[in-house]
């Protein structure tokens, strides 16, 4: 299976739904705890469906339970946490949440993990695909920049 990742900074909207619609990906999986921000407005949850459909021929699905909690995110955001700090409080709560039971496979299958970072090193949709890849195992990760 393939399992894209895209974030939204720094991309332009022709840019973000040109690199979608040429992935070949048919959904698009929000892991963001908050699909309301308005540092993109064709992010924002009341929009980003419409937007998929019409001009990439895509699903959308916004799966919070892929997200940070409220306070790593805050800590983080807040330089209280650090990147190195972060990454394994994340994978803990990953596991706890057993997302690889509790996610079904054929949501995730060809289908891209949207994060608002423009890099996937230092995002959390990188830490969950990974995570998906090392206990579902046939599993190509592709992060589309």
């Amino acid at each position: 299976m393939k399992l894209y990742t895209i974030g939204f900074t720094r991309k332009s909207a022709a840019d973000f739904f040109g690199l979608l619609r040429e992935s070949g990906a048919k959904r698009v999986v929000d892991v963001r705890l908050r699909n309301t921000s308005g540092l993109a407005g064709f992010s924002k949850k009341s929009d980003l469906p419409w937007f998929l459909r019409e001009l990439c021929d895509m699903d959308y699905v916004h799966l919070p339970r892929l997200s940070p909690t409220d306070d790593l995110l805050d800590a983080y955001r807040g330089k209280r946490v650090s990147w190195e700090e972060y990454e394994p409080i994340f994978q803990s709560i990953i596991e706890r949440r057993l997302i690889r039971a509790a996610i079904p496979q054929d949501i995730i299958a060809d289908s891209c993990l949207l994060c608002s970072e423009d890099q996937p090193e230092r995002c959390h949709r990188r830490l969950v695909a990974e995570h998906l890849q090392q206990h579902w195992g046939d599993v190509e990760i592709i992060h589309l920049t």
